[in-house]
């Protein structure tokens, strides 16, 4: 008896490989899937994705979430559709629904619990409580000794703490070949040594791919260390060319994470660099789906959504690391960062969604992108008077209060002192609430819940399923950044008592409109509920 009602709770839950629906029920609204479509959530009518060899350049997973307590899950990725009427799936048979209570919150602690539990651990305690700072917009594909060293200094005699700091792209010789470049780099164990004496630890930028004519790449490609080129007959035992990949870099061989060999190669490598610069960490880019094309073939197999989450596995043996793309890697400690973003009003109101949306697919150690813009063509040959400086505080701002800060573009070298003292006051706000959220990122790393909160999440069925422009941190702390030219915001208040930065309190539900001057950024504390 118990095992015929176990086959038939399993029968319900799953989705018929004939029908592939979901009937919508009355007001749901549904979230999930890719983390660089969350200024379209809740998904509106018409809406289409298809996650099979795509993460949308950001995280993702096999999951949505809807508003009514319930959640699709599957272990591979799948294409859907959105009607006024269900949702239509295509691409994968194996879809799983189920109905955990009534709300969002209710829906992804189910999720969480049943198919991306939490690890008990966290990334690099630094990444929280310290800002961090990344050479990227600075120096670009200029990464040197030199410049790098000042732009240390220069964070430390401009008032700002230190903490951990990411040498960028092109600071190896080329790609494959982990050592640092003798025509930039006169003594880089020298330079890391003085870095770790300023009081940062060190992370680098390293990739996957590997330049097809060098030294290495005829090592791994005799061991077939790399993605093969599916030749006629299709198998791996009898490919004999190696694949090679166009990325935004040119064109490359891609290491096999399939293959433990390969693995234990790449990460002989890294240690290498632990040993003998004395690099703390690293910044794990690429490994997105599209560079594991259908014309290749690995040691086991594999679908580019499996690549990229062997991608993410692979910084596990590292505390400190970061991730862009990510797949089916929830619950797990690994840093992530929202996808670059350009120097504009537009994207800085990606990031409150594009944050909401992270949490919401089990990833609550997630960056904000970097302050300003990470999108270097925004900062290129560009002349700092051009640059919105408005923009750059109150996106500093909008990270003050996120489980990590990152600066990437030195406010120093293209604020006026006005502005960067509005900087420095939103990185003494985070100062002081940083022991809250590092409280609330150890406590996700224990029950999976997210750190940054749709206000859905928090406040189910009060109004805020399509609210994208405010926040909660934690289950107290209501951030409403300013994300327009002016300095005003409208801003839905919950039910309860709060209290604003002014010491005025409100009684919700209400909707005010509150005045922001440069150096504010508009927050309030749940002081009752």
């Amino acid at each position: 008896m118990r095992l015929l009602l176990g086959i038939l709770f399993l029968m319900n839950m799953m989705i018929s490989s004939a029908q592939q629906t979901v009937a919508l029920l009355p007001g749901e609204k549904w979230y999930g899937a890719a983390v660089n479509e969350s200024q379209h959530m809740p998904f509106p009518k018409g809406f289409t994705l298809d996650l099979n060899g795509d993460v949308r350049g950001n995280q993702a997973a096999p999951l949505l979430l809807s508003n009514k307590g319930r959640y699709v899950w599957s272990d591979q990725p799948f294409a859907f559709t959105l009607t006024d009427k269900e949702i239509k799936f295509s691409k994968q048979k194996n879809i799983i629904i189920e109905k955990a209570g009534s709300t969002l919150s209710e829906a992804y602690k189910a999720a969480a619990s049943k198919c991306f539990p939490p690890s008990g651990k966290i990334p690099d305690e630094l990444l929280f409580s310290k800002p961090q700072y990344n050479t990227w917009i600075e120096l670009i594909y200029d990464q040197n000794q030199h410049d790098i060293l000042k732009y240390a200094r220069s964070i430390i005699d401009n008032g700002f703490e230190p903490g951990v700091l990411m040498i960028d792209d092109n600071w190896a010789p080329y790609y494959g070949r982990f050592e640092f470049r003798k025509d930039r780099f006169d003594n880089a164990k020298a330079m890391m040594d003085t870095l770790h004496r300023l009081g940062f630890k060190v992370m680098v930028w390293v990739c996957p791919f590997i330049r097809p004519d060098s030294e290495e790449a005829r090592f791994l490609m005799k061991k077939k260390w790399v993605m093969m080129e599916k030749e006629k007959n299709g198998t791996w035992e009898n490919a004999t060319r190696p694949a090679i990949i166009q990325w935004w870099n040119g064109f490359s061989m891609v290491m096999d994470f399939t293959n433990p060999e390969a693995i234990n190669w790449y990460q002989q490598q890294l240690d290498k660099l632990i040993r003998e610069y004395g690099v703390d960490g690293f910044k794990f880019d690429a490994g997105d789906p599209e560079y594991y094309p259908s014309n290749t073939i690995s040691f086991q197999p594999a679908t580019a959504n499996q690549h990229t989450e062997l991608w993410g596995a692979f910084g596990l043996k590292y505390p400190l690391n970061e991730y862009r793309a990510m797949w089916k890697r929830g619950g797990e400690p690994l840093a992530e960062r929202l996808r670059d973003k350009l120097h504009t009003w537009e994207d800085l109101r990606k990031l409150v969604p594009g944050m909401t949306a992270a949490g919401l697919l089990g990833y609550p150690f997630t960056c904000p992108d970097m302050i300003g813009g990470g999108d270097y063509s925004s900062f290129d040959n560009v002349d700092a008077s051009k640059l919105d400086q408005d923009l750059v505080v109150r996106s500093a701002q909008c990270h003050a209060l996120m489980p990590m800060m990152q600066f990437s573009v030195a406010p120093w070298r293209i604020l006026d002192q006005p502005h960067l003292a509005a900087i420095k006051e939103a990185v003494a706000l985070r100062k002081k609430y940083t022991p809250l959220i590092m409280e609330l990122v150890k406590k996700s790393a224990i029950t999976g819940e997210p750190v940054v909160r749709h206000m859905e999440y928090v406040f189910p069925n009060a109004g805020f399923a399509g609210c994208n422009d405010q926040l909660m941190i934690g289950d107290s702390i209501l951030v409403a950044p300013v994300l327009a030219k002016d300095n005003k915001r409208n801003v839905m208040l919950p039910k309860g008592i709060w209290k604003y930065i002014d010491g005025r309190k409100f009684k919700g539900p209400v909707r005010i409109t509150v005045e922001a001057a440069l150096n504010e950024l508009p927050f309030f504390e749940l002081v009752l509920k």
